[in-house]
């Protein structure tokens, strides 16, 4: 059964799924063009990180930064093995169901026209494309996207 909870991302599990998406962010885009957040980052009091498993093993992460007025998602990726059943987008109802508790009424995300899988969930759970949005700078690889989100 697929579980997803709060983690840390040093944890072993969560940690390996996060390198693994680094090195194929590196591989795949310039360094100006990057704009995952580092270890530390994803434990700072403006994140809430999130890790899919099922038993032991860690399947795909996911984290909501709290920005002023929305969330943004950030460091959604899965396993290779575990692509395709449904495992991005669980994780994704997790931080929007953390985004509606916490009062946000938005949420906003940056990924790259390069992942057409990630772009594909994004537009068959809602989002749309949008202007560039906060610290991000103009390149040639970036796809903004955002959600107005129900809240209860």
């Amino acid at each position: 059964m697929l579980v997803v909870e709060p983690a840390d991302p040093l944890a072993p599990g969560p940690r390996a799924i996060l390198e693994a998406s680094h090195a194929l962010m590196r591989g795949m885009f310039e360094p100006e063009e990057n704009y995952f957040l580092d270890f530390e980052a994803l434990r700072g009091p403006d994140i809430r990180f999130f890790a899919a498993r099922e038993g032991t093993a860690t399947l795909g992460t996911g984290a909501l930064a709290l920005k002023d007025g929305y969330g943004e998602v950030k460091s959604m990726f899965t396993a290779a093995d575990a692509r395709g059943q449904g495992v991005a987008a669980a994780i994704l109802r997790a931080l929007e169901d953390e985004a509606r508790a916490l009062g946000l009424p938005l949420l906003r995300l940056e990924t790259a026209e390069a992942l057409g899988a990630a772009v594909r969930l994004y537009e068959r759970t809602g989002f749309t494309r949008r202007d560039i949005f906060g610290d991000y700078r103009p390149n040639a690889t970036s796809v903004y996207m955002e959600k107005l989100l129900e809240l209860g």
